[in-house]
């Protein structure tokens, strides 16, 4: 047995999620320290009946006690099926996500972040029609940024909307590089046959390693469908998941050696190249959170630093 499944857990259901059931959705919402309550009010208000989905949260390790109690309270007054899972330790990122794919009952599994709401009315409609036109085994329905609540995470959402805002049409002339796990509608068939990697660890990577490996036996398809994204990072909190998370780049990379022609990996080693560059860190950083500067240089700055972080594993 794996030492991840091994880790204790608990449960709690409200009333419509302790009846037995066969949903045609199950909605999976992995959070740790964010608040997934606004989604859920958002998903309620959009679920127009309530006996063909459910939705199954994941608290990975209970860092607010308070926040997870609120949560179990909050769902109670919900007709809607509801469980959340806790667990007492965390396990990480990829191993949440396929936690909540094996305690899943539908065939059909819609991962969310926390953090994300969806875009308009529509969306789980559209959503509910890829469900039986069978042109696809996952579908990326793309996400699209808030504006930022406070002045050190407007550098986080320029990076953001720069980055990674493309309609379906670019995403799928890219490919599975440009999925993420944040809005995913997936087969639980793909699921039990292709899980995350649990390898990774910390922040980042494992959902494009995940999408890469999926593609070479499944359908993966781009649809626009966005959610918001709510969740920005201040500068600092940035810098030190784009230091970290180069462990993970290079795991995908010997993972997937083709990927090294991926914008990041050809910017690191441009940077390996370049003999003392590591001395140039500090004023990257100090660019990247000084709010008087231009934003593009701010963003070109951020992507040096994690590019520099990067080209020390590869």
């Amino acid at each position: 047995m794996n030492a991840m499944t091994e880790i204790p857990m608990r449960e709690h259901a409200n009333a419509a999620g302790r009846l037995d059931r066969n949903p045609e959705l199950s909605i999976l919402i992995p959070f740790y320290n964010d608040d997934p309550r606004p989604l859920i009010n958002a998903l309620d208000r959009l679920a127009m009946r309530a006996d063909d989905l459910e939705i199954v949260l994941y608290d990975d390790g209970e860092p607010d006690p308070a926040l997870n109690q609120a949560i179990c309270t909050h769902i109670d007054r919900l007709d809607l099926p509801v469980r959340v899972l806790t667990s007492v330790r965390n396990r990480g990122r990829a191993a949440g996500r396929n936690l909540l794919a094996r305690r899943a009952q539908a065939d059909w599994l819609l991962y969310l972040d926390a953090d994300m709401i969806p875009s308009d009315d529509a969306f789980l409609d559209r959503y509910r029609q890829a469900l039986g036109d069978g042109r696809a085994d996952a579908l990326f329905g793309g996400y699209i940024t808030a504006d930022a609540d406070r002045p050190e995470q407007v550098l986080h959402a320029a990076l953001s909307r720069t980055s990674d805002h493309h309609d379906a049409a670019a995403r799928n002339a890219i490919g599975a590089t440009a999925f993420c796990s944040s809005n995913v509608l997936v087969r639980a068939t793909v699921m039990r046959a292709c899980p995350f990697d649990e390898g990774f660890s910390g922040w980042g990577w494992e959902d494009v390693d995940w999408a890469v490996t999926a593609a070479d036996q499944f359908r993966l398809v781009h649809i626009d469908n966005p959610a918001r994204h709510g969740g920005l990072h201040a500068t600092d909190e940035l810098l030190a998941k784009f230091k970290t998370g180069a462990a993970n780049f290079r795991r995908l990379l010997d993972r997937h050696p083709e990927l090294s022609a991926l914008p990041g990996a050809r910017a690191a080693r441009a940077l390996k190249a370049m003999p003392g560059q590591h001395w140039l860190r500090g004023l990257w950083s100090w660019l990247s959170r000084n709010p008087a500067l231009p934003l593009r240089l701010r963003t070109v700055a951020i992507k040096l630093w994690r590019a520099s972080w990067t080209s020390e594993v590869l």
